[in-house]
């Protein structure tokens, strides 16, 4: 019988994804192998690795790219149904929700632009509409809370500075930073951010709780998370 119409269970004990983890662990499979037994068997024609393979392949083998895909987005695959799609949909949600464990179990200062895009880029990043978050901060620039302030569609959100800076009072802090994603990927500011970034430094001036920076998150053509910084390109002023 060929070996692509059989399911993990009937394949040879050297192709066995299953069998590799239990003799050499989970870091021995590679993403492909990973994926396969999520998927559990394979397609007329193509075991469960090679259609592994083909779905990570549309998606340059990012993971975070992958766990952006909708159910329907599964459809281009043949044979991989609604539950396969859900295995490896839930799975990589349960990867995302450990990595918001660890941060909230741990303290976070933000120091610098790139503290604060990977404190905040887990919770946006693969978000298919425009998100803006707030990150408040005590004396010592240490994260005292990280909320959502709005959500929207593809291109923008709804930013309304009271519900920003009644929060900060809330919770006393004495700056914050602010991000939001790019679904798209691209980084560069729209003149709405460009305006809204100017708003939050005149009202954090009158309030005397400065924003320290702000942040474009995405996920660019080469498939690599990366994020814009006011700061860093000096238009805090």
């Amino acid at each position: 019988m060929d070996q692509t119409s059989l399911t993990i269970k009937e394949w040879s004990v050297d192709d066995k994804p299953r069998e590799k983890m239990l003799a050499h662990g989970k870091k021995s499979l590679s993403k492909a192998e990973l994926v396969a037994i999520l998927l559990n068997s394979g397609v007329p024609g193509k075991n469960a690795v090679e259609v592994a393979k083909e779905i990570l392949s549309k998606t340059d083998g990012n993971l975070t790219r992958l766990a952006r895909m909708e159910m329907s987005d599964f459809k281009i695959f043949p044979g991989v149904g609604e539950a396969k799609a859900i295995r490896i949909l839930a799975a990589l949600e349960l990867g995302w929700r450990m990595t918001q464990e660890r941060d909230d179990q741990k303290e976070i200062y933000i120091k610098n632009s790139n503290d604060l895009f990977r404190s905040i880029y887990p919770k946006i990043i693969d978000q298919p509409t425009e998100e803006f978050w707030a990150i408040y901060l005590n004396v010592r620039n240490k994260v005292i809370e990280t909320k959502q302030i709005s959500t929207g569609g593809l291109t923008q959100t709804s930013v309304d500075l009271r519900v920003i800076f009644k929060h900060a009072l809330e919770v006393n802090a004495v700056s914050l930073a602010v991000a939001h994603n790019h679904p798209s990927g691209s980084l560069k500011p729209s003149r709405q951010d460009n305006d809204l970034t100017q708003q939050l430094l005149h009202a954090g001036e009158i309030m005397h709780i400065p924003l320290i920076d702000h942040i474009i998150v995405g996920i660019t053509s080469n498939g690599k998370a990366d994020y814009y910084s006011y700061l860093d390109e000096d238009k805090l002023k």
